[in-house]
């Protein structure tokens, strides 16, 4: 299979090994509240040397109909986790992983979180600092500042660990 990841030589086995890896991780993300076909596109994207399938390729790897392909792509464009682009040359599209897809993720997530502060402090003082609601709605909004606080810091982080392995790499 052209999109699958195997190493030169490895044959079935291998093919075997990163299929079964591609089901796990996507059952873990199902497990996380992600859409199954997503997931599983998904992986079996992660999990190709190219970190891009065609249609037809995904579906052979997942033993799935080209309507849940489309499907699951929909859902991954809609998510920012996948984007598609053309084989040049041909009609046909090949999605994509994006590159640094974790930390765009988590950046949009930091996005969601100040606007989920915003509505918690608002309705906070809608209901009011002396009632039990109000009280439980500002904890909540003050969690959702302290993660935003912890996650920027994490990104940063992450940039300078990537950075420095870079720097490792090269020299």
């Amino acid at each position: 299979m052209t999109g699958m990841t195997t190493t030169e030589g490895s044959g079935e086995g291998n093919e075997e090994a990163v299929s079964r890896f591609v089901e796990r991780f996507a059952a873990e993300l199902t497990e996380a509240g992600m859409q199954r076909m997503g997931a599983r596109v998904f992986a079996a994207l992660l999990a190709s040397e190219t970190a891009s399938m065609t249609s037809a390729e995904l579906a052979g790897q997942l033993q799935i109909s080209p309507a849940a392909v489309s499907g699951a792509i929909r859902y991954l464009s809609q998510v920012s986790m996948v984007s598609r682009e053309r084989d040049p040359g041909t009609r046909r599209e090949r999605y994509v992983l994006h590159n640094e897809l974790w930390y765009e993720t988590f950046t949009r997530r930091d996005q969601v979180l100040t606007r989920w502060e915003k509505v918690l402090r608002d309705g906070s003082e809608l209901l009011g600092p002396d009632s039990a609601a109000g009280t439980r709605t500002a904890e909540t909004a003050e969690f959702f500042a302290f993660l935003q606080r912890e996650m920027l810091g994490i990104m940063d982080r992450w940039s300078a660990y990537k950075a420095a392995q870079g720097a490792e790499l090269s020299s």
